[in-house]
């Protein structure tokens, strides 16, 4: 009230001093009660004139320009005109903090790795993440206020969001993937604020294809396990229940310590996989030589071939590797043990190194074995995965090695690259990145 209080004064100084004009200029006319009236009109009239002018200033300014800066004025209206600015100025700075806290949160949000979707009341588009579009096939943009009903045609979920009855997730089917199996998504609704719905979304698939793995795996290995163990069994039975002779008693003997050390390599196996999962990744300040790799790793498989096989080394040059020398070996091992297994007699190993001009290093295993038909590629590498189960098996194959080549090389930062065709042989290569490939000095390898 204080500062209004100068314009009041100002208003009555007007009035009196219209008053004394008018008196004095009445008085010399004969009329100086007349002359003061009109005086104090005009006096009063001028001051309320001026009062409105201002005020239409304030009104014009708050109607078309309240983004620009407020007329500048002494009394009431330039009181008003600054609690208005300031109220006004406040206002923006809190609309532009919440948008940068919504802005923040809907990026959030956008980083999640589910799909989020929210639905007003009536189940429209009111927004989405990109996770959420991919998931439903919805545009971010183009979708917004449509009926989500509309756009998601699937009939569980129309019929899950219409419910009510959201305390457990649906599945739905999303497509096919690379190996002909169904992927998955799994959507939860939650309710929040006036009949707004929260729609969550989830590719389980790859959830799906581990959970189905580790039971594949434990089927697979309480099959491979029970039937040496069942084998075993019987020879022993035999063995106390019949007579035999020296050369039955050592045919079974024979057959029993061929199950063991199929028993032995499948736990083998199975432990080589375990620590391969468990351990710390192989550091980059070991080196290997691929010459005395290559050269011990093919003495092994000459052997375990019985010279019924041509091997033949190519381009081991002075070079090694940062790793572990025996998971390494490990990888190389199962490749030539399973390029003697699945090579006819007589057929031709090939194994070459070779570093590319970037750096890094190939090493290939090619083989003029039976072949593998192009659907089984994508899943050699998988645990217990067979082309030809009764023909593994009878080579002594356990269904592991190619799993535990692909950890090996992924340890190593490298891949496993598998090509082959039906009569035509395999080639499998392994591939090193070129920060785990150096020159080193060191005699050349051939055969």
């Amino acid at each position: 009230m204080v500062s209004l209080l100068p314009r009041w004064w100002v208003a009555l100084f007007a009035l009196y001093a219209g008053s004394g004009a008018g008196w004095w200029l009445g008085q010399a006319a004969g009329a100086p009660l007349i002359g003061a009236a009109v005086g104090s009109g005009l006096a009063v009239t001028a001051w309320v004139a001026l009062e409105g002018l201002r005020a239409a200033r304030l009104m014009r300014w708050l109607l078309t320009a309240a983004d620009r800066p407020a007329p500048r004025s002494s009394g009431l209206w330039g009181e008003l005109a600054y609690r208005t600015e300031r109220a006004l100025r406040s206002r923006d700075r809190q609309i532009e903090l919440e948008r940068q806290r919504l802005a923040q949160f809907l990026s959030g949000i956008e980083a999640s790795p589910n799909g989020v979707l929210l639905l007003d009341a009536d189940d429209r588009v009111h927004w989405c993440n990109w996770v959420a579009s991919d998931h439903f096939g919805l545009n971010a943009q183009r979708d917004l206020g449509q009926a989500v009903t509309n756009l998601v045609r699937a009939p569980e979920f129309v019929a899950y969001l219409k419910s009510g009855l959201w305390d457990e997730p649906i599945r739905l089917p999303i497509g096919l993937n690379q190996h002909g199996a169904t992927d998955s998504l799994s959507v939860l609704v939650r309710a929040y604020g006036q009949g707004q719905k929260l729609v969550l979304s989830q590719d389980i698939s790859e959830l799906l294809r581990n959970d189905l793995m580790r039971r594949d795996f434990v089927a697979n290995v309480s099959h491979e396990i029970r039937t040496p163990l069942t084998v075993l069994s019987g020879f022993l039975e035999t063995l106390d229940s019949l007579a035999l002779s020296d050369a039955e008693r050592r045919h079974m003997q024979a057959l029993m310590r061929q199950q063991t050390e199929r028993m032995q390599v499948l736990v083998a196996d199975l432990l080589t996989l375990a620590q391969l999962e468990g351990s710390a990744r192989p550091t980059a300040d070991q080196w290997v030589s691929v010459n005395a790799w290559v050269a011990q790793t093919v003495a092994d498989a000459q052997r375990l071939s019985n010279d019924q096989h041509r091997f033949h080394v190519t381009g081991v040059d002075s070079a090694a590797l940062a790793g572990s020398e025996a998971e390494l070996r490990s990888a190389l091992g199962n490749l030539l043990t399973n390029a003697v297994r699945y090579t006819p007699a007589g057929g031709r190993i090939d194994v070459s190194w070779r570093v590319d001009a970037d750096g890094a290093g190939e090493l290939a295993v090619r083989d003029t074995g039976i072949g593998i038909a192009r659907e089984h590629l994508p899943r050699l590498t998988e645990r217990f995965y067979r082309v030809d189960g009764s023909r593994s098996r009878a080579t002594g194959g356990t269904g592991l090695g190619l799993a535990i080549v692909k950890h090996v090389m992924q340890r190593h930062g490298g891949a496993l690259d598998i090509a082959s065709a039906p009569g035509q042989g395999s080639c499998f290569t392994l591939r090193f990145p070129a920060g785990r490939v150096r020159r080193e000095a060191s005699p050349a390898l051939g055969r």
